[in-house]
């Protein structure tokens, strides 16, 4: 399609649509903004996600948990750190029990099954905002064609309306204003397009990354239990965790 007469369409469409015309116009524009806006910002954290991955097996060289918190970087968001961190505090949580002089109902969990929830929760709470924007763009991608073809269907009716009006039907007279209607749905499907295949996208990364969380969380998990890694061997071992 010559994008000339794309753009001449698209503006006589505007000029000569009435308001119906015009506001299934801007809303298949906020669609498309929402689009971009919603996958170069999930695109942007998923790139520094897989970047954060790459730490982990550094982590697990380090000297000690302090360094190893370190190298996995101090960037706020970084759901690897989190792990660490919630791990961590799980374990020191559960080992000071004893000076407590009052029980507590998670008293009665052991060490593994406090740690285990712990990591749990964070990874629930990492998977809910790796999610976030998606529904949007799940939203957009099944409605903005019926949008557009809301619009095309109003535009061919006005279209239809004029040319009984006229009282004389011509090949000119009709191509026209219905190809014109027929723009719109075009538009909605130009919007949904890049929804769908934006949303396809962002649910395959962040299906590789929740993989790469679990199984960071399950050699955390051992190490806060055993002292090593599950993998552990050689040089795969850290320092066990300070108390206190």
């Amino acid at each position: 399609m010559d994008p000339q007469l794309t753009s001449s369409g698209i503006a006589h469409v505007w000029t000569q649509g009435d308001a119906v015309i015009r506001t299934v116009a801007l809303v298949l524009l906020a669609m498309s903004l929402a689009t971009w806006i919603i996958i170069l910002w999930k695109a942007l954290d998923q790139r520094t996600q897989r970047r954060q991955a790459k730490a982990c097996e550094g982590f697990w060289h380090s000297a000690d948990f302090a360094e190893g918190l370190d190298k996995l970087g101090a960037s706020e968001g970084n759901p690897f750190r989190s792990l660490a961190t919630e791990g961590r505090e799980a374990a020191r949580h559960i080992l000071q029990q004893d000076g407590r002089t009052s029980p507590q109902l998670h008293d009665q969990l052991d060490l593994s099954d406090w740690i285990e929830r712990s990591l749990r929760n964070s990874l629930d709470d990492f998977t809910a905002r790796a999610q976030s924007g998606l529904t949007v763009l799940a939203s957009i991608a099944s409605t903005a064609p019926f949008v557009g073809l809301f619009g095309t269907v109003w535009g061919i009716y006005h279209a239809l309306l004029g040319i009984s009006a006229a009282g004389t039907v011509g090949i000119d007279q009709v191509a026209g204003p219905i190809g014109e209607a027929l723009i719109m749905t075009a538009l909605g499907l130009l919007v949904a397009i890049p929804a769908v295949l934006g949303y396809n996208a962002l649910v395959r990364g962040n299906k590789g990354i929740v993989h790469r969380l679990n199984r960071f969380a399950n050699d955390l998990h051992a190490y806060f239990v055993t002292g090593a890694r599950v993998t552990a061997g050689g040089d795969a071992k850290v320092l066990p965790l300070k108390r206190g």
